[in-house]
């Protein structure tokens, strides 16, 4: 892990803000050993678009391939563990809402589909692209038990039925060109235009229209920590940027904010 120096006036803001808004992406699961979106296109999936396995014209034309990716990813993220980053932002977050300060809170909005901030110890979390742990019929959208989940990749596998109407279940995220989910991006929405810092993490900014949330805090001149190894399209809009991972800024900068 790569430590870095929390510059001074970060330390003060981070000590001072009361509602603080933490925006997740990628990176953060990184940490944990989960490969990125595109990445998870490996050893039996290496030669998946792993673009047309997010779409629901490609699961109506065929959902066997997508449904084995899935539970094998599925998998994989029940398998990882919270990285110190989770627990940082947990531990921020019991600091902020356990104090005398009723006034304190924290909101994590993530566009991860795993649960590892939940695991972590965080709650107040929205999902913004849902949840590789949770499933419904791709008919009649009722939710559906977890099915068995894939240790070993296969290429294909048939989508259990649904008890009530027979459809096949789909895992419970958010394909491309799909809406996002409307509680979830409501809570985001109030929390940036409510917090008195941002602390992104871990995301490149290029996926909307989750990507345009930080801009509704940067408007009201709410200061924004970014923390990524590489600058990305959010780098312009943040006041401090910390070259380093989640697993490492994070416990950082929440050492620095409850010092």
């Amino acid at each position: 892990m790569t430590s870095v120096a929390i510059p001074t006036d970060l330390q003060d803001a981070a000590r001072s803000a009361r509602r603080v808004e933490v925006f997740t992406g990628a990176g953060m699961s990184a940490d944990s050993g989960l490969d990125t979106f595109r990445d998870a296109t490996t050893g039996l999936w290496s030669n998946v678009d792993a673009q047309a396995m997010a779409t629901l014209d490609s699961w109506r034309r065929d959902p066997d391939p997508m449904w084995a990716w899935y539970l094998w990813r599925a998998a994989r993220a029940r398998d990882a563990a919270p990285n110190p980053g989770h627990l940082a932002i947990a531990r921020w977050q019991d600091a902020l809402t356990g104090g005398s300060d009723s006034d304190g809170h924290l909101h994590v909005t993530t566009q991860n589909i795993d649960d590892l901030h939940e695991r972590g110890g965080a709650t107040d979390v929205s999902h913004l692209h849902g949840s590789l742990l949770a499933f419904r019929c791709s008919e009649c959208g009722r939710s559906a038990p977890e099915p068995d989940l894939l240790t070993e990749a296969v290429e294909r596998l048939t989508p259990q039925a649904c008890a009530e109407c027979g459809g096949p279940v789909r895992p419970g995220v958010v394909w491309f060109g799909e809406a996002l989910p409307e509680k979830d991006f409501a809570d985001a929405e109030a929390s940036m235009l409510s917090c008195d810092l941002v602390v992104i993490v871990g995301t490149s900014g290029v996926v909307f229209p989750a990507a345009g949330l930080p801009e509704l805090a940067v408007r009201r001149g709410v200061p924004v920590v970014e923390i990524s190894p590489a600058a990305t399209d959010l780098t312009q809009l943040s006041t401090w940027s910390l070259r380093t991972t989640a697993a490492s800024g994070l416990p950082e900068l929440v050492d620095a904010a409850l010092a």
